[in-house]
């Protein structure tokens, strides 16, 4: 754990991939080389970018009128706010357990996205 150029130790450079969702994942990506904090950075972005492309088309679905024709009520709303409450909180949890984990110098694996980011970090 000791620090390198940028001056952080591996588990704060980790638990920074998360910070900002796939955003400081990327820039870790770009410009940290210790593979502990590629694997959390290359997971921050796989994790959050496919997170905010399903938010972005969730949103383009129900806000737009794809699945209710573009006629609003109160039914469609209700529904959109629950589905959207428990995709938020899927979020929420993901970004705290990522941010503690990585501090604790853990490299823990969120399902699906874990093998996708060992790809993107040259594991």
């Amino acid at each position: 754990m000791s620090p390198t150029a940028t001056g952080l130790s591996e588990n704060v450079a980790g638990m920074l991939c998360y910070l900002v969702g796939w955003i400081t994942g990327l820039i870790f990506l770009l410009i940290d080389r210790r593979p502990f904090v590629r694997f959390h950075a290359a997971q921050s972005l796989v994790t959050f970018g496919a997170l905010n492309i399903v938010s972005i088309i969730l949103t383009m679905l129900f806000i737009g009128g794809g699945v209710f024709g573009g006629a609003f009520s109160w039914s469609a709303f209700g529904f959109w706010t629950a589905i959207r409450s428990l995709f938020d909180l899927v979020a929420l949890v993901a970004w705290v357990v990522g941010m503690i984990k990585a501090y604790q110098h853990e490299r823990f694996r969120f399902p699906i996205t874990a093998d996708i980011a060992d790809q993107i970090a040259g594991k």
